[in-house]
C-alpha cells in the first residue's frame, strides 16, 4: 500500500502542473517588437499578493532604520518621474493603469534599483548620488524596472523553479496558502535582491525600457550613459547584481540600436509637451 500510496504523489503532481501550466502573452510588442510567449505556472494574483507583502516588510525594515524617503526632494525628484513614465505603461499592458503603483527611495550605498510585480517600486539613493544621475538616467533605469514588471519576469522564473522542483511546494505555490504562501514571499525575495536576471530578461527590459522612457519624453540615448556609469563604478564589468546581463559591448550596441530606433517616439512626446 505504501508503494502505491507513493507512486501516485508524482501522478497527481504531474496532473496539477499540467493543469496549472499555461502559455501566456504578458505584453503587447510595442514598437520594439516583444513578442515571446511565456510558461507559467504561479498566477499573477498569487505573485502580486506574494510581492505585495514582500514589499511591506522592506519599507517596513527602511522606517525602522529611518532609511525611507529621507531626502524629500530626491523622493519628489523619483516620483516626478515615475508620474510621467507609469501612464506608458498601458502601451505594452492596458492593465497596468489599474495596478497599485508605489514609488519609495532607499537611504543606501547600493547602486540598485528594482520593480516588483504590480508596480512596487524601490530606488536607492547611492544609485542616484554614487553616479550623479540626470533624469534622463534616472527615467533609463525605472523604465527597465518596471519593464521586468510588466513582462512578469518574476512569476515566469518562480514558475521555473516550480517546475525544476527547486523552489517553492507545488501545491503551496498553486493555492498561495499557509507556508506556501511564505515560501511564495521567499522566492519573490530572492528573485528581486539575489538572484541577477536571465540575459533574455535584460536584453527585454532593456527594449521595453527605452520605449518607455521615450515615449515619456526621456531621451532613450541615456540608456547608454547609464550602463557606461554603471561599468566605471565596477571596475569595467558590471555590479554582481547584473552579473547575467549581456556583455558590455554587444549590451551597448544594443541599446543604442533599440534607442535610435524609438527615437521617433521621444520627438513626439517632447513636441507635445513644448
Amino acid at each position: 500500500m505504501r508503494r502505491i500510496g507513493k507512486a501516485l504523489v508524482p501522478g497527481a503532481l504531474a496532473l496539477i502542473l499540467a493543469v496549472a501550466c499555461q502559455t501566456v502573452q504578458t505584453t503587447h510588442g510595442g514598437a520594439v517588437g516583444i513578442e515571446r510567449s511565456q510558461m507559467m505556472m504561479v498566477s499573477s494574483q498569487e505573485v502580486e499578493q506574494a510581492s505585495s507583502k514582500q514589499y511591506q516588510e522592506v519599507l517596513a525594515e527602511a522606517r525602522k532604520k529611518n532609511a525611507l524617503n529621507r531626502d524629500a526632494a530626491q523622493v519628489q525628484r523619483v516620483r516626478r518621474i515615475a508620474d510621467r513614465l507609469i501612464p506608458q505603461t498601458t502601451v505594452f499592458r492596458p492593465d497596468a493603469a489599474s495596478w497599485k503603483w508605489e514609488v519609495n527611495v532607499l537611504s543606501s550605498d547600493e547602486l540598485n534599483a528594482w520593480c516588483m510585480a504590480g508596480g512596487k517600486i524601490a530606488f536607492y539613493s547611492g544609485l542616484i548620488d554614487k553616479l550623479k544621475l540626470s533624469d534622463d538616467e534616472i527615467a533609463a533605469v525605472m523604465g527597465h524596472e518596471i519593464a521586468h514588471a510588466l513582462r512578469e519576469h518574476a512569476r515566469e522564473r518562480i514558475s521555473k523553479s516550480v517546475a525544476t522542483g527547486l523552489g517553492i511546494s507545488v501545491a503551496g505555490a498553486l493555492l498561495g496558502v499557509g507556508q506556501g504562501g511564505q515560501d511564495l514571499m521567499g522566492q519573490v525575495a530572492k528573485v528581486t535582491f539575489e538572484l541577477p536576471n536571465s540575459r533574455l530578461h535584460e536584453t527585454e527590459a532593456d527594449r521595453m525600457g527605452v520605449e518607455l522612457a521615450a515615449r515619456a519624453g526621456y531621451d532613450p540615448r541615456a540608456a547608454v550613459t547609464l550602463w557606461n556609469k554603471m561599468a566605471s563604478q565596477s571596475s569595467g564589468a558590471p555590479p554582481q547584481w547584473l552579473s547575467t546581463h549581456p556583455s558590455h559591448a554587444d549590451r551597448q550596441k544594443d541599446l543604442s540600436d533599440y534607442a535610435a530606433r524609438v527615437m521617433p517616439l521621444y520627438e513626439q512626446a517632447r513636441a507635445s509637451r513644448s
